[in-house]
This record gives C-alpha cells, structure tokens and sequence, in this order.
C-alpha cells in the first residue's frame, strides 16, 4: 500500500535534479520506503534532464518517470503526475528544490492523523548559501484553522493533500503562470480537516536564473487571470465573509510585490501592471473589507484609487531609505550607507 505520492515535474533543472531526487527517500526505513512512490515528470526538458532520469531510475529502481511529448507547464506537468500517483496522499515537490533529512518520515508520521491537508514550513534557501526563515513560518506553530492556513505561503510544495480530497473537490491545476493560486487556497477552503507541521520539510532556492520568480517577463500579467480563477471558484462555494476578506488583502498585497519586484517586473510594465491590480481591485472588493494598517495599508489605499504616481513615489522613497536606490542628483563620489537586508516577503 502506498501512502505517499511526491511528484516531481522536471525542466531545465539537471543542476540540481539529482540533489532533489536524492533528498526524498534519504534516511526512510525500509517500511517508509515502501509506503512512498516518486513519480518525476519530464516537461519536454530541453537540457539533459530526460535522460538523468531515466539513468536514475535504472540505477535505483524506485522511480517512475513519464515523459511529456511537448512542454506544458508546471500546472499541468503536476497534473500529469497526480494522474499516475496511487498513494492516498500528493506532495508536489519542485525539482529544483530539495528536502531536508527526515522530512518524508516527519510527514507519514503526520498523515496518520488522516487530514485531508497537511501544511509543512519551510526555509527559504539563497544561491549564496544562506538560509531564511519565511515571513509566514510563524503560523505553522499555532492551531491549523482556515483562517491561519490561509496566511501561510501559497504555494503546491507546503501542503501535503489527500488524493481522494482532491478527487471530490475535482482540484486540479490549470495553465500558465501563478498556477498555485487557485489550487493552494482552495485545498485550504475546501479542507474539512487541516494539519500543520511546524517542521522545515521543504528547501525552497531563491534566486535560480530561469526560475520565474527571477524573470522579468509580461507573464506574470497571468496572476490577474489566476486570481479570477480562484474568485470564480470562490462563487461555487459558500465561503465565510470574514476569510473572503483576508483572501482580498493577501491578494492585494501578494500582487503589490509582484509589481515592486526589480527582477520581475520592467520599469516600463509597472505601470499598466498596477492599473491593471487597481481593476482586479474594484472588481474583487468584498463587502466590510478594510485596508490594513501601516504601510502596508497605505499601498493598498493607492492601488484603491488607482495612483501609480503616488504609489512610485512611495516606492522611490522606501527603495532609497533601504539603500537598494540612489537618490538622484547624488555625486558618484559621495559614498553610500551599506544596503540594509530586504525582509522576506510572501511570494
């Protein structure tokens, strides 16, 4: 009997494939290693990805590869890869990430509880070596209810989710970029029952060339799709006022790093990408919602009322306290204070 499924849909990763695979069975018992299949998906990989996996398969004998003809995206690579999986649980796990020793063991440990989600922490793990604790992490250490799940890090690779769930919830993943937004919330939603581990299980790397979190590109105008998407779903469903209301904010502040990314978004997109976030904004609007405090709140206020003026200049203004920008009319042999460090933020 299989317990857990971990997919892992591969592109142009063979830098880090093998380290990934190598990471999930590491340390399991035999009893362990039997209750756990891998089932790697390669998405038409233009590099040498295909054939590391099937050579690792080969070799070890405990990997089931499936080979996509053409390329189709993470979403749907991921799909694919649910369709083969047997285990009562998923965990999609990226191939350019890795895990911890003992975190498959932690999570069979865990889904004994029988959840329909299990939520892991994780940390987020730099080019340069460094390793973050996630701005969210905290709420892994308190009680699993909606309300607090749906402020941990949206994304596939956290959450742990029964197959049969799935199933009866008919959740799948669609195309295009920011394909977790209307999966990660809605296995939270539609979860009778909700478990947290407050164990890093999970290497999230930060900062790979050709990651989309590091590619500037007018794909990521898609996020206002995926958001669409998810506030449809949200209509087939009778959700609670009050988590409509948070899901707003997180989304609204969700899209505002988007659009202050230096390596997401060109200078020149920015302003019709907040236009566009304003119309997502009026569109989305539930009722009692109220901006938040501080800064934070301030943004939200801009994107209210559509001023990408006074939103840059704000920008312009954090941008220069923080070191990470000049102020113009400078002197270049004026010396500059050492950047501070960026706090992390939820992707």
């Amino acid at each position: 009997m299989v317990t857990l499924s971990v997919v892992v849909p591969v592109h142009a990763v063979e830098r880090y494939l093998i380290q990934c695979l190598d990471s999930i069975r590491a340390g399991l018992t035999a009893a362990e290693n039997a209750s756990v299949e891998v089932i790697a998906i390669d998405d038409a990989s233009p590099d040498r990805s295909g054939t590391m996996l099937d050579s690792y398969a080969a070799t070890h004998g405990d990997l089931t590869v499936v080979h996509l003809p053409q390329n189709v995206g993470l979403g749907l690579a991921r799909n694919a890869g649910l369709a083969e999986a047997t285990g009562d649980y998923v965990w999609f796990v990226d191939s350019d990430d890795w895990l911890p020793a003992g975190s498959v063991s932690a999570v069979l440990s865990a889904l004994t509880e029988r959840p329909d989600v299990l939520l892991v922490d994780h940390l987020r793990a730099h080019e340069d070596g460094r390793m973050e604790v996630d701005a969210s992490s905290y709420l892994l250490a308190g009680p699993a209810t909606t309300e607090r799940m749906l402020g941990v890090q949206h994304t596939a690779w956290n959450r742990i989710v029964s197959r049969d769930f799935l199933r009866r919830n008919d959740l799948r993943f669609g195309p295009g970029w920011y394909e977790d937004v209307p999966f990660s919330h809605p296995v939270v939603l539609a979860a009778d029952r909700l478990a947290a581990l407050d164990r890093v299980c999970y290497h999230y790397r930060i900062g790979r060339a050709g990651a989309i979190t590091s590619t500037r590109s007018d794909r990521h105008f898609e996020a206002f799709e995926q958001y669409d998407n998810l506030h449809q779903w949200m209509g087939t469903r009778e959700v609670d006022p009050a988590l409509k209301i948070k899901l707003f904010s997180l989304m609204i502040s969700h899209l505002l790093v988007v659009v202050g990314n230096e390596g997401r978004m060109h200078p020149s997109r920015r302003r019709p990408f907040f236009r566009r976030l304003a119309e997502l904004y009026r569109r989305h609007r539930p009722a009692g919602y109220a901006p938040p405090s501080g800064s934070k709140g301030l943004k939200h206020r801009l994107v209210a009322i559509d001023s990408y003026a006074l939103y840059a200049l704000l920008r312009f203004g954090y941008r220069v306290s923080s070191g990470t920008e000049r102020p113009p009319l400078v002197p270049a042999e004026v010396p500059h204070s050492t950047p501070r460090p960026q706090p992390a933020s939820i992707l």
